[in-house]
This record gives structure tokens, sequence and C-alpha cells, in this order.
């Protein structure tokens, strides 16, 4: 079976081997991040919906599982905010019911925890990593760009909330760019958003491939762990990259597609697609020569390096 709505598993600097559920077409969200990896939102909602319908994303799971080694967690990201979907709980449930021994992750931007539907979807996942960039209006609005009627308070109380509900791991994760979230005044704030949220961990982390707009800044590993100590929060770390993993394991036999799939849903570097695919450089080197000749990438240049970008619509 050639999957749609799976990817990976990839080795994860987070999750170790990690299949991903993308629920979400690209790319509709509840915000329109300015360092979005994935692109522009072309859909700026809140509205729950049925977007990828269960019965397929339940086929590809049970298809995976019967051909491939279980990974170490089906993790819930992808091209969009995958709580938007209205069959997400269901999905999770399906996962526990049946593959037990297979941890769940969810990566949400947390803009829907206010929701208590939502909230309680999320209960049974072993791993919940929401983000949280801004703790003021202004501040919000300016990086993360939110759907209509999404209000800073609104946001942080809900993971408040879920933080207190919740018997899981959660980790809050802020990405910081220069001059978006990194005076002072915008470290309080998000400090205290922290203390009300008490995550099991905080991650800081930066941008790390091409964003939506052209002129951001990343952080660098010392200006991160300056971040760090001017809190002297004790569950604070930064974001390592990706070390490899010892077994290398893809979709299967069909890399191109594998390829392809994953680039479609971040733009990757060589090294990137080699640890993914598990694949020597001079192979993957021909599927991107053949990809740039039908005009299916682009190559775009940033201070990590040469990143591969699907542009075929």
């Amino acid at each position: 079976m050639k999957y749609k709505y799976l990817f990976g598993p990839v080795p994860s600097r987070r999750l170790g081997m990690s299949l991903g559920i993308d629920l979400i077409p690209k790319k509709i969200c509840s915000l329109d991040c300015v360092y979005c990896e994935v692109g522009a939102t072309t859909k700026l909602t809140t509205k729950r919906m049925e977007y990828v319908l269960y019965d397929k994303v339940i086929a590809e799971i049970d298809d995976f599982m019967t051909n491939f080694p279980m990974p170490d967690f089906i993790t819930f990201s992808g091209s969009g905010e995958p709580s938007l979907n209205s069959r997400f709980g269901d999905v999770i449930n399906y996962i526990k019911d049946n593959y037990s021994s297979v941890k769940v992750a969810v990566l949400t931007n947390g803009t829907l925890m206010n929701d208590a539907d939502v909230r309680n979807e999320m209960m049974r996942a072993d791993l919940v990593m929401p983000s949280l960039d801004a703790a003021s209006t202004k501040d919000f609005e300016k990086i993360n760009i939110p759907a209509k009627g999404i209000i800073i308070e609104d946001y942080i109380s809900g993971i408040e909330t879920f933080s207190k509900e919740y018997k899981g791991v959660l980790n809050l994760e802020i990405l910081f760019l220069k001059n978006y979230n990194t005076n002072k005044n915008q470290l309080k704030k998000l400090k205290s958003a922290i203390l009300r949220i008490q995550p099991n961990m905080v991650q800081l982390n930066t941008l790390d491939r091409p964003g939506v707009l052209e002129d951001l800044i990343p952080l660098s590993y010392e200006e991160l762990r300056e971040i760090a100590d001017y809190w002297a929060l004790p569950n604070v770390e930064i974001i390592a990259k990706s070390t490899s993993s010892k077994e290398k394991i893809s979709f299967g036999g069909d890399k191109e597609s594998a390829l392809i799939e994953t680039i479609k849903r971040r733009p990757c570097t060589m090294d990137d697609l080699c640890e993914i695919l598990g694949l020597e450089k001079i192979d993957v080197n021909i599927y991107l020569s053949k990809l740039i000749t039908e005009g299916n990438i682009e190559i775009k240049s940033e201070q990590r390096g040469d990143f591969y970008k699907f542009t075929k619509k």
C-alpha cells in the first residue's frame, strides 16, 4: 500500500523512531506562524471537521503495523494542527485499543486546548507537546498570526487546564526568533506562563529550516542557553539536532515516493534525507536529480545548508 496519511518512521530527536500521522491537508491550521517549515497557512480556521477520513487513516495504520516493525511512537503532526480533525480522538483511541505497545505523541500548537472536547481526546496520548512562543497579544499576533477568535489568555489557560487534568507527559516547546520574542519583558511573560502551566519539560528551539518569511534570524545555542540561565527553571532543555538512529527504517521499497512525501511536509537537507530514508548520498542524489529535472522540487540555501523543497502543486 502507498501511504498518503502516514510518513516515516523517522529518527526523531525527541521520540526515537516515530511514525507520523497527518490528519490535516496542507495547509489548514489555526495559526499562520512566520517560521512554519510547512509553508504559509492557506486556510486559517478553528473549525473542526473530518478533513481526512477516519476509515482511510485506520486502513493505513493497520497495513503498516502488519508489514513493518513497530515504531517507538505514533506521532500526530504533519501539515497542520492535528486536533482540527473532528475524528482526532477516535484515531488515538483506535491505536491505544489495538496497538497498546506503541506510544502515542501529539505535536500541537495548543490553540484548541481551551475546548474541553479536545482536551478529553488527548487524554490517552502518552506525550503531548504544545507550543507557546509568546505570552502577550501583540507578540502572539506578530509571530503566530492566529485565526479569528483565538485569544492569548484563553490559549494559555487551555494548556494550563489540560496540564492539571493530564496524567501523561506534557512538554512545552518554545521557538525563539531574534526581534520577535527574546527581549527581557517578553521572556518574563513567557516564564509566568510556564509557571502557570507547570509542564514536565520546557524545550527551547529555534529556526532550523526555511520559514514563511525570508528575513528570520535563528538564535545560537549560546543565546538559547542565556535564556535558560535567565529563567533559572529546573526543567528547561535546549533541543539538540537529531542524532543518527542505529537502525534506519523507511516506508519500504518505494524510496522515491518516501522521499517525495517527506519533502512535501517539510524542506530537508541532503543529510536529513539520508538519515530519514536510510540511503547513501549517491542514491539520494539520483532521486533528487530526477525530481529537480521534472520541476517537482527546488533548492533553497539557508544557514544550515541547501534545503530541497517540494514545488509541484
